[in-house]
């Protein structure tokens, strides 16, 4: 089943966000805790979307996703984490996951839906070639954490 992540959830979306994190070989990368979710998620304004994939009264998977902007199509979506638990890995739940953002997206009337794979993730690549989706190659992304934004601020006084 899948449906739309309660507050009450926070507990299990951030353990799968942590086995993702594991997934992806940054194990020490998360720093939010399940109050920071309540409060981003679940809020009188919240920041994200959340779906989950629930077997047995348990959650086993989820996609966060939430809006962003293009000056070229206009209100569009960004899939930020699609993660199922290790255990339930191959049974569909990843693409019924996605799935379900791509019907959100197109009831939101979105110009694009966005996310972006490790390039060494092919399970995850082959099933998003199998939906259509193009996968840019020419792109890089860019980010700054909390330590580069700091370091920047401190080492240009004229901002």
């Amino acid at each position: 089943m899948i449906r739309e992540a309660r507050k009450e959830d926070a507990s299990a979306l951030l353990a799968l966000i942590k086995e993702l994190a594991v997934f992806e070989k940054e194990p020490d990368a998360v720093l939010i805790d399940e109050q920071t979710l309540v409060r981003e998620g679940f809020g009188e304004r919240p920041l994200f979307k959340c779906f989950v994939a629930e077997v047995d009264q348990r959650v086993v998977g989820m996609a966060l996703v939430y809006f962003r902007f293009s000056t070229w199509n206009g209100r569009g979506l960004y899939l930020e984490d699609l993660i199922v638990t290790e255990s339930m890995r191959g049974k569909g739940l990843g693409k019924a996951l996605l799935d379900r953002v791509i019907q959100f997206g197109k009831q939101e009337d979105v110009g694009r839906i966005d996310w972006v794979v490790l390039d060494w993730n092919q399970s995850a690549i082959k099933l998003y070639e199998s939906i259509g989706a193009n996968l840019l190659k020419d792109w890089y992304i860019a980010q700054m954490d909390r330590k580069a934004i700091a370091n920047y601020i401190e080492n240009h006084a004229n901002i």
